[in-house]
């Protein structure tokens, strides 16, 4: 099982608090450093205020080495695809092709309204279309062009340069919905991932997928499963305690929902999620000042995963 570092920038950190906890995960052994893509703090001041996702990862990419980068998830409705297709093979060549770009339809209003992006109300549509655009973008052979006329988006004659290193880039496709997106998963991604679901519910989403490969024709084993929990370990129950406290959780509700408690009760959860097929957790790190924490993990955790 893959451990991936996945951060909530939006809720305050500058590029510098994001860089240290990469190249920590980096020389700790995760295998990947995530971050979501949003632009206002979910509670909070969100001080110094947020940072763009792909710029960041574009910066980590050259102070790193080894560690895979992405976002959990950039929405459809930030960018125009042929200019999201342009910066994350532009970064997946900075990063001699360690990226992989989550993409979802966008969810929280209010970042729309305080930055001036269009939130329209049915955004399933634009998902779909993105998807397609950058798959066929990337996808068109060097020297030919790329043409594109759906309801949403047109590309005429695009010479789709620049190429991303990874043929193919890795796309992850998460959500919860029940047909649609496991239907969008089965046809696009490469990895399905369920963020902050009850725990019960991950078998049951992860078997809705599976059926949506086997409707589609695609083998369900060629697709990576995942899942996003918050994360909150201590070496003790007080440490425990003092690392809830320090995110305003409340140790009970973070050991129903998360990967939280002793080390014990960490390994036990993802060693459950393991046995329901998820092949990487993405491990939410709230207090990005708390390195400790990423150390604790990595000593006592990891080894037994893998």
């Amino acid at each position: 099982m893959d451990l991936r570092i996945f951060t909530e920038p939006q809720q305050g950190a500058s590029y510098d608090d994001q860089l240290r906890v990469a190249q920590r995960a980096e020389r700790l052994g995760y295998d990947a450093f995530f971050r979501s893509d949003h632009f206002v703090a979910m509670g909070g001041d969100g001080l110094p205020g947020p940072t763009d996702s792909w710029v960041t990862l574009g910066g980590i990419a050259r102070e790193t080495s080894t560690i895979r980068l992405g976002t959990l998830v950039t929405s459809a409705t930030f960018r125009q695809p042929g200019l999201l297709a342009i910066q994350v093979a532009q970064v997946d060549a900075m990063s001699g092709g360690r990226v992989e770009l989550g993409l979802g339809a966008g969810w929280f209003e209010r970042e729309h309204a305080a930055y001036g992006f269009p939130f329209p109300p049915k955004r399933f549509g634009l998902l779909t279309e993105q998807f397609e655009i950058l798959t066929g973008l990337w996808g068109t052979p060097e020297g030919e062009t790329f043409s594109y006329d759906g309801e949403h988006y047109q590309l005429a004659q695009s010479p789709a340069l620049p190429k991303p290193v990874q043929k193919p880039l890795p796309l992850i496709v998460g959500g919860n919905g029940p047909r649609r997106t496991p239907a969008l998963a089965a046809r696009f991604a490469a990895e399905y991932n369920t963020s902050f679901p009850e725990i019960a519910d991950i078998p049951t989403r992860f078997a809705t997928v599976r059926s949506a490969c086997e409707e589609a024709g695609r083998d369900p084993e060629t697709l990576t499963y995942s899942a996003a929990l918050v994360l909150a370990v201590g070496a003790d129950e007080a440490e425990f305690t003092r690392r809830a406290a320090a995110i305003g959780r409340e140790p009970g509700e973070l050991r129903e929902h998360g990967i939280a408690g002793t080390v014990a009760e960490a390994r036990a959860r993802l060693e459950q999620l393991k046995e329901w097929g998820a092949g990487r957790v993405y491990l939410q790190v709230l207090d990005l000042s708390d390195l400790d924490h990423l150390d604790l993990v990595a000593t006592e955790i990891m080894p037994a995963l893998r």
